[in-house]
């Protein structure tokens, strides 16, 4: 084959690039090309945070390609138009591009299928994305899982391929048009999180080796230790596929506390593989549990600003403000006082999760948020996430809020998660709001409607 496009999406990388390796192997020519899709960016889905890490995986990915002979090619528009011209301008005879799962993901295959096959030019798909191919775990019947115990025990004998090493050296062909990368504000309007982590393949890689070399070990003790930190970060160059999952797995796999990590990673391909299968689930209930939910402007607008009056889920939420970035232990406190406390519609947490998200992943998000709500994958749906005992538990000094919420810095680690136990004159000099629900009474209300709407169901199925 003498020339073939090698497509970028969610695969920022050159390591472990299986599309990239293939093509490199059976092509004299490479043509790396990453289109800045209109679809994308002009939807809700294209934030300020996910484009400005975005660009920096791009100039990364340039940057690589470059030591290599190449360069990245850019365009603009709709991805299947410009990625055809390309081809037809460069006379490519193929086109290799990583499988992807989300609902956009699979449309935009076919309708690139569908303009492949009118103008003759082969498209190949490859792994990359996710460990396992959503495809390659199934049930006894050949379905997909929709929980995830059964569904890690499958994953774990699932056989893995190599890891592929970087191409040596590519040719790009000459005269190929390079494309220039806009600014950020010709891209997106509104504002970066201001403690926003650096994008790219050679500071996920960065990341990496010092997560394993001294954050790894004992990983399965303290991963929920909100004010230690203890986790790896690695969830936006997973998201925008500036490092392989499967050589992240590969590479802790075997060192102390390895296993209790890879298994993080499982879930990931655990919620990749539902969404293959059902990507209605990014905005539809998986399992429906008739819920009414409530409209509440007020307590929706205080939980997005972190003005709830519970320090560790206000905590949370700055915390994604700041960072674009939330703690997993956090995520699951502040998902749990929107849909049982507030009992607003899971929906409204997973859009706001986007519009900051560094690591907003459609599968992970969407996935995660239904497990909170019940509307998913946990087998306890109604399970409620007590605020104040989460807090006493996984931040007992009080020094995860006091990081992230200034207001209560001077508080002791007695009163720091329940500050409305202060006498009067000390409450008064805090510019802290008090609880805007009571926990106690917004559980019995949650456990009222699920009951509820159960026995409804019930009574339905039973005429």
């Amino acid at each position: 084959m003498q020339t073939a496009i090698v497509l970028f999406t969610r695969d920022l990388r050159v390591h472990d690039h299986p599309a990239l390796s293939a093509a490199a192997r059976d092509a004299e020519r490479i043509v790396p090309l990453f289109v800045l899709d209109d679809r994308i960016l002009q939807t809700a889905f294209a934030q300020p945070n996910r484009v400005a890490f975005l660009r920096d995986a791009l100039a990364d990915l340039d940057s690589s390609l470059a030591k290599r002979g190449a360069r990245l090619v850019l365009r603009s528009g709709d991805v299947v138009t410009e990625t055809v011209r390309t081809a037809i301008e460069v006379q490519a005879e193929a086109i290799f591009m990583s499988h992807d799962v989300s609902g956009y993901a699979q449309a935009r295959r076919q309708r690139l299928m569908r303009a492949c096959g009118e103008h003759r030019v082969a498209l190949r798909l490859f792994p990359g994305i996710t460990i396992a191919e959503a495809g390659d775990v199934t049930t006894s019947s050949g379905t997909h899982f929709s929980v995830f115990t059964p569904f890690y025990r499958a994953w774990r004998q699932v056989p893995r391929r190599p890891l592929e090493q970087p191409p040596r050296r590519l040719v790009l062909p000459a005269n190929v048009r390079l494309g220039r990368l806009p600014a950020l504000e010709k891209l997106v309007g509104g504002t970066v999180s201001p403690e926003l982590p650096a994008g790219g393949e050679t500071e996920g890689r960065k990341r990496l080796t010092a997560w394993l070399r001294s954050g790894l070990e004992r990983y399965h003790q303290r991963h929920d230790n909100l004010a230690a930190d203890a986790i790896s970060r690695l969830s936006p160059s997973l998201h925008f596929g500036c490092l392989s999952p499967l050589e992240v797995a590969e590479r802790a796999a075997g060192r102390p506390d390895g296993g209790s990590f890879v298994r993080q990673l499982a879930w990931r391909d655990f919620y990749h593989q539902l969404l293959d299968a059902r990507p209605e689930t990014s905005r539809d209930d998986m399992r429906s549990r008739g819920d009414r939910w409530r409209k509440d402007e007020e307590g929706l607008a205080a939980w997005k600003e972190g003005r709830t009056g519970y320090p560790i889920v206000d905590a949370g939420m700055r915390q994604l403000l700041r960072e674009g970035f939330i703690h997993n232990r956090a995520r699951m406190i502040t998902a749990s006082f929107l849909t049982k406390d507030l009992y607003v519609d899971w929906r409204e947490g997973a859009s706001h999760y986007l519009d900051w998200l560094v690591d907003g992943d459609v599968a992970n998000n969407s996935g995660n948020w239904q497990w909170v709500a019940g509307t998913g994958a946990d087998t306890r749906p109604n399970r409620v996430f007590n605020p104040i005992r989460q807090a006493r538990k996984f931040d007992p000094s009080g020094e995860y809020v006091r990081r992230y919420v200034p207001e209560l810095a001077e508080i002791g680690a007695r009163e720091v998660h329940e500050p409305w136990k202060l006498g009067l004159a000390e409450r008064n000099r805090l510019d802290y709001p008090g609880p805007i629900v009571d926990h106690a009474e917004a559980t019995s209300r949650f456990l009222r409607h699920r009951r509820r709407r159960a026995g409804s169901a019930v009574a339905r199925r039973s005429h």
